[in-house]
């Protein structure tokens, strides 16, 4: 198996675990924190495409899904376009709420098709090209993909763990 079926497989089950989470749900119950420090399911789905949307569009040299497709205004969301989900207070991340699961399946579904055919156009000798020297070591292309779909399953379990919280099974 070549790096690129692996990095599509592992990204798609992270998918298929988020769309399953969220099947279970009630947009109530999804948009739920169950606690301070335990984002909702909708925060953990919003993240996780907008994780893999800018990361890959700046692998690709383009302009965000977020922007170029209006996401910003399906979403609406009281928070800047540039904000940095990753640092959110619990406050922030209660202010990322859906009125429709649709927009959030979408948006992911969105997101992954985009990293997909990123990933099947990718030629492997740029694997290894440094992409970011501001870390030590360096970071490469490889690395950068592989960090944003481990993000992605990691918050596909984080996911499961809180329809636990909020429903119970």
């Amino acid at each position: 198996m070549n790096f690129t079926k692996l990095s599509i497989d592992t990204l798609k089950r992270g998918q298929e675990r988020l769309e399953d989470t969220l099947g279970q749900m009630s947009v109530e119950e999804a948009n739920t924190m169950p606690a301070p420090l335990i984002k909702s399911v909708t925060w953990l789905m919003w993240h996780t495409a907008r994780e893999l949307d800018f990361q890959i569009s700046e692998l690709n040299h383009t302009k965000p899904l977020w922007l170029s497709a209006g996401w910003s205004e399906k979403f609406a969301l009281d928070l800047p376009d540039d904000t940095e989900e990753w640092h959110h207070t619990p406050e922030e991340a209660e202010k990322v709420v859906v009125n429709n699961k649709d927009i959030l399946l979408d948006y992911l579904s969105a997101c992954v098709d985009f990293t997909i055919t990123y990933l099947e156009g990718l030629k492997e000798e740029s694997l290894e090209e440094i992409i970011d020297d501001s870390w030590t070591p360096p970071v490469t292309r490889e690395v950068r993909i592989v960090s944003a779909i481990d993000d992605a399953v990691m918050h596909s379990g984080q996911a499961v763990y809180t329809r636990r919280l909020v429903i119970g099974k």
